[in-house]
């Protein structure tokens, strides 16, 4: 797949502080990359890097190819955690030149922003100031800001703070359209669900080192554990546990279920199928449930980070 940034070794520090070390990423076009790590691990100075907020003392950044240039700016939308809107400015005026600043016309300006308006019902705020609005309502607007020109790369750190669930929901959905119609997005979080339900490619950044990247399927299928969930109905179930105990790596399993059936996390060897754990199951009585464990991003990244 053909890689819309690729950072190549960056470093950067703050005087004595190594605030990342050596880091290289690529991001995938029409993609929507996680960039996970702790508070203080280094993505923010990685977003800024990108953002020629900051420049790397060593390595370099490429957007399309092309080391990252001034006019790259115009191609790059930034919604950053900490918002930055001005408080006593109306909404309309604010967004037009915000938009402005992005390269766009103000007759342009005016048409993309009746139409985004419009598509997240909130036309009537146009005169209203922002110190106006709720703090869901203005990272509404600063969204709207940060997609209006149609970056070929969007960054979005923390997009859901601020948010209830349904309007959480929303941006969400935004924000899966616009990977639809071409747009690349790296998505700084901790909310390791949104990283499930959105994310193609992950990288996790520790202590100024990266310590892990490639695409969430295959990082999930590199942790697995060959660890099963299951549920027996048995006639005599603390002789049928006791068979299981001895037989297989056994923890306590605890899942909904309607029935008052043995419930455990059975592991077996990499070698072994799961259809002779099935099989073998069904000697012993009824299988209610039986699902593999799949590591959840959450349990990666804690994980990982505990390992290094």
């Amino acid at each position: 797949m053909e890689n819309l940034l690729v950072a190549q070794n960056v470093s950067k520090s703050f005087g004595t502080f190594r605030a990342l070390n050596d880091v290289s990423i690529q991001v995938p076009k029409g993609s929507i990359f996680g960039l996970l790590g702790p508070n203080g691990a280094g993505k923010t100075t990685f977003i800024r890097i990108i953002n020629q907020i900051t420049l790397p003392d060593s390595g370099q950044v490429l957007l399309d190819g092309v080391p990252l240039q001034p006019n790259h700016i115009q191609h790059i939308g930034y919604l950053p955690e900490e918002r930055g809107l001005y408080k006593s400015m109306k909404v309309g005026e604010q967004a037009i030149y915000l938009a402005q600043l992005k390269g766009l016309s103000k007759a342009e300006a005016k048409v993309r922003l009746k139409h985004w308006f419009e598509r997240l019902e909130i036309g009537d705020w146009w005169n209203k100031k922002i110190q106006e609005l709720s703090k869901g309502m203005a990272q509404k607007i600063q969204f709207v800001v940060t997609v209006l020109h149609q970056p070929k790369l969007l960054i979005f750190d923390e997009p859901f703070s601020g948010f209830d669930p349904i309007n959480a929901n929303l941006i969400k959905d935004e924000i899966l359209k616009l990977r639809d119609e071409g747009a690349t997005v790296i998505f700084s979080t901790h909310r390791m669900e949104s990283v499930e339900e959105m994310c193609d490619h992950i990288a996790l950044i520790h202590k100024s080192n990266k310590i892990l990247d490639g695409k969430l399927i295959d990082i999930k299928r590199a942790h697995r554990s060959n660890t099963y969930e299951i549920g027996l109905l048995a006639g005599d179930q603390s002789k049928v546990a006791a068979q299981l105990e001895a037989k297989f790596e056994t923890t306590p399993a605890t899942f909904k279920t309607i029935n008052d059936e043995l419930q455990y996390r059975i592991k077996i060897a990499p070698n072994e199928s799961p259809n002779n754990l099935l099989t073998f199951l069904t000697t012993l009585g009824e299988v209610t449930h039986f699902e593999e464990v799949v590591p959840s991003a959450n349990d990666i990244f804690i994980q990982t980070v505990k390992n290094n």
